[in-house]
């Protein structure tokens, strides 16, 4: 039977499944006398050790920590809609839009298509065609929600893996590309030079990566138009709802990214899907703040295994055959391996990224003068955790002005010995999908 988990050490660390242990002290010194005023160690806490929250912010691994990872992207994100945490509310005034950047098909798959509240065939023919390998390319039954084969190829042989791969590796270099093209975009409407706009207006955002049931990214992103000091400022009374829709619509529809050719792999132009979805932000209706703020904080907490794929990365002892996987990520894992031995494709690291099915962008972005930080919304928690300490006796009032502190920790391992009972009854699918996403599969 396993050592039961102190309730204290599950309290300390918000019920975090995996905390990171450590043995040590702390001495607490006056910076004036130096004469010692408090000493911490580990000796007398349960075990000996002190637990620490694993702070991930993957669902999959520990769903307490990543809640609130999940709380504090959904207040950072709401902050830049409405105002709060020292942002002005006047910023709800300034132009502001939800966007959808998809991924292009490399192939038909299994999809749910939905309208006027009705289930629609999968993929309804009317001449039965069938591919190169005698598989139809027509589907006519209505998948569930949580159908197995949503995102599943209708034939794994035509689809287009090596596109598809390649396209989750350059994805992070084409959004940043869009957002280089969207400043130009917005001159040229305006009749001014980058620099000259620059003065006027700054372009603001804050953006999430969804992996598809098929397997690729795709971006939800809050574009905002400020003043040129930040979301204080007005922006001009030239911009527009319409004026930012017609620039995010051009930008998205230009930008590209050529993957070097290599022996057997020609050059590849990537672009974004053309299902391009762009939706004001309003205070009432199907796209509010509030919605935003939750959906896209709920997608920062989500990554690849969502997809069928693993949550770590690949190990020399990993045999792909082997893996607990479904084939439709097995095929894009073995992709990621057979590219990431060219030389020319080097600087994508899709080895390193297989189990990302080869993207290896930051989940959740912002632009500098979007909102808050994360580090800001973490600082006022620690400090509120603080003063709630020295209230109830727990931790001494010490002037961190003239104390010096002194540490010295070990490492001494990882997870409480019932990480593996309780995992079983925290962990739960992700849920898919959603009214803001046009494209979940």
């Amino acid at each position: 039977m396993p050592t039961p988990v102190p309730a204290g050490a599950i309290r300390h660390t918000g019920g975090c499944l995996q905390p990171v242990l450590l043995r040590g002290r702390a001495n607490y010194i006056d910076g004036g006398t130096g004469e010692l005023i408090h000493r911490y160690t580990t000796v007398h806490e349960p075990g000996g050790v002190l637990p620490i929250a694993c702070k991930t912010r993957r669902a999959s691994r520990c769903p307490p920590c990543a809640e609130i990872y999940r709380a504090d992207t959904y207040q950072l994100i709401r902050a830049g809609l409405t105002g709060g945490k020292g942002i002005p509310a006047t910023v709800a005034d300034h132009p502001c839009v939800f966007v959808t950047l998809t991924a292009p098909s490399f192939g038909p798959v299994h999809t749910r298509r939905e309208k006027d509240g009705r289930v629609l065939a999968c993929r309804p023919r009317r001449k039965e065609k069938t591919c190169p390998h005698g598989i139809r390319l027509s589907c006519s039954e209505k998948h569930a929600r949580e159908d197995d084969r949503l995102g599943e190829p209708l034939c794994p042989d035509c689809y287009d893996y090596v596109g598809a791969v390649l396209f989750n590796a350059c994805a992070p270099e084409l959004w940043r590309r869009f957002t280089i093209t969207l400043r130009r975009t917005l001159a040229r409407q305006a009749g001014l030079t980058g620099q000259a706009l620059a003065v006027q207006l700054r372009v603001s955002y804050a953006k999430v990566a969804e992996y598809q049931r098929r397997g690729v990214v795709h971006f939800h992103a809050i574009i905002r138009l400020d003043g040129s000091a930040g979301p204080a400022d007005a922006p001009p009374a030239w911009v527009t709802i319409a004026l930012l829709t017609t620039a995010i619509d051009q930008a998205a529809r230009a930008v590209s990214v050529t993957t070097p050719a290599a022996p057997g792999l020609p050059a590849r132009v990537l672009t974004w899907g053309r299902q391009l979805d762009i939706r004001p932000i309003t205070t009432n209706g199907d796209v509010t703040d509030t919605k935003v703020a939750a959906y896209v904080a709920k997608y920062a907490t989500k990554a690849a295994e969502c997809t069928g794929t693993l949550d770590r990365r690949l190990t020399p002892a990993d045999r792909i055959g082997d893996l607990p996987v479904r084939e439709h990520a097995r095929r894009h894992i073995a992709a990621c391996l057979r590219l990431g031995k060219l030389s020319q494709l080097k600087e994508l690291r899709l080895a390193a990224w297989a189990h990302m099915l080869g993207f290896r962008g930051h989940f959740s972005t912002k632009s500098r003068a979007y909102s808050v930080t994360l580090g800001s919304l973490r600082a006022d928690r620690a400090a509120h955790q603080r003063e709630y300490a020295i209230a109830a006796g727990l931790q001494p009032d010490l002037d961190p002005d003239t104390t010096l502190v002194l540490t010295d920790w070990h490492y001494a391992g990882r997870g409480h010995p019932l990480i593996d009972l309780l995992a079983a009854d925290l962990m739960s699918p992700p849920p898919r999908g959603g009214p803001l996403c046009p494209g979940s599969y």
